[in-house]
């Protein structure tokens, strides 16, 4: 039996000065108000929210949502909801849990103190009993709530062009019970599927869909997204952000750079090494193109200046990226270009030396040294540069 293994300290909501002043329950007429977040629940990991029904001042039943880490350290989530019956102060029900069917018995007492409420008694899922004891807790409007539930999953179905959602990164939306068939459709696809985006997250657990977010190759993706919405269950799947940083890339004329209609990646990777050669001192070791992202990856190499008498190599891994500026028919390709990272290596023929990379991230950063090569590509491909003020190419 899964264990619940963190006590509940307390029942807290997390609200504005403003709440605090909003007008509670009329004489008359019914409403719902909210309690939002958990204090102290799972290590703070847990995310609740109870609805108290009233009529008049009066409430009448209640309904007690509460997400939480399946297992302690667990990125899986597990839910219950649980209709809780109102008998003066005492709310109490019973339900189980949504994923791994554990039962649950909810019995609080509720008490007002003032502006604020006081929750006390036991959750009990499985075999493990949640204390709680909550004080100064303050409740949310029904309209409140609905502004704090409003989330955008960034999918784009149709958009005029690349500057705001990466060509190579799409997403799709699906329902739960369907999620698994979908990732069977993708297996043997060239295409790659983010790890995080399999965390089923508590706001997936309530609306009943996950978003995945998926990586390929520009000049397919228009096709794997016809095929994504053909799926049962997908509710919506378009691009979304990615890799294309806008200070990171450049826009020019595909005229020259095309071969049967498609960006030639034979001619393009010699240019963009070409630059790279130039801007980093070194020389191209090998050039390759992904089948799942459709991204570039130059190996370079040249000498490191660290300890000359050991004659090291530095060696260089570059990423590029080459797509058309927007879906569909267009006369203009956009080139990201990624910062360059750097080992170090003894390439030796005799005994060589282990080497171990002790510097700190900031440190890495500044061994990169990159700089100039973005306006260099900009300048081999006569391109234009992002004006991020304005939003416009120039």
């Amino acid at each position: 039996m899964r264990a619940f293994p963190v006590c509940l300290i307390g029942l807290a909501i997390v609200a504005s000065g403003s709440s605090l002043a909003q007008p509670k329950p009329s004489a008359a007429g019914s409403e719902s108000r909210y309690f939002t977040s958990i204090d102290g629940l799972m290590d703070g990991n847990a995310d609740v929210v109870l609805k108290e029904n009233y009529q008049g001042k009066t409430v009448t039943s209640a309904v007690l949502d509460v997400c939480y880490p399946a297992a302690q350290g667990s990125d899986r989530r597990d839910r219950f909801v649980v209709n809780l019956t109102v008998n003066g102060q005492t709310m109490a029900g019973t339900g189980e849990t949504q994923v791994d069917k554990l039962p649950v018995s909810v019995s609080l007492t509720r008490k007002a103190t003032g502006d604020t409420y006081e929750f006390k008694g036991q959750i009990r899922v499985g075999q493990t009993v949640t204390n709680v004891v909550s004080t100064d807790n303050a409740d949310l409007s029904e309209k409140e709530f609905r502004e704090n539930q409003v989330t955008d999953d960034g999918i784009v179905a149709s958009p005029k062009d690349f500057t705001e959602v990466s060509p190579e990164a799409l997403a799709v939306k699906v329902k739960l019970e369907n999620a698994p068939a979908l990732l069977a459709v993708l297996k043997g696809q060239h295409v790659g599927v983010a790890l995080g985006s399999l965390t089923v997250s508590c706001e997936a657990l309530r609306r009943g869909q996950m978003t995945i977010s998926l990586s390929t190759d520009p000049q397919q993706a228009a096709d794997l997204l016809a095929k994504l919405k053909s799926q049962p269950g997908v509710s919506a799947a378009g691009w979304t952000s990615g890799l294309f940083d806008m200070e990171r890339t450049v826009r020019f004329a595909s005229d020259g750079w095309l071969a049967d209609g498609r960006p030639d990646r034979t001619k393009l990777a010699g240019g963009i090494a070409a630059v790279a050669e130039k801007i980093l001192a070194a020389k191209l070791a090998s050039s390759s193109w992904s089948d799942e992202t459709g991204r570039l990856t130059l190996v370079l190499k040249r000498p490191a200046d660290v300890f000359p008498e050991l004659s090291l190599t530095e060696t260089i891994e570059l990423n590029a990226l080459v797509s058309p500026d927007r879906p569909g028919a267009s006369d203009h390709l956009m080139l990201w270009v990624g910062q360059p990272s750097i080992t170090v290596v003894d390439e030796s023929a005799a005994a060589k030396l282990h080497l171990i990379d002790t510097l700190d991230d900031d440190s890495e950063g500044d061994h990169s040294d990159e700089i100039g090569i973005v306006d260099a590509m900009a300048k081999e491909f006569k391109a234009q540069r992002w004006d991020l003020e304005n939003a416009v190419w120039k």
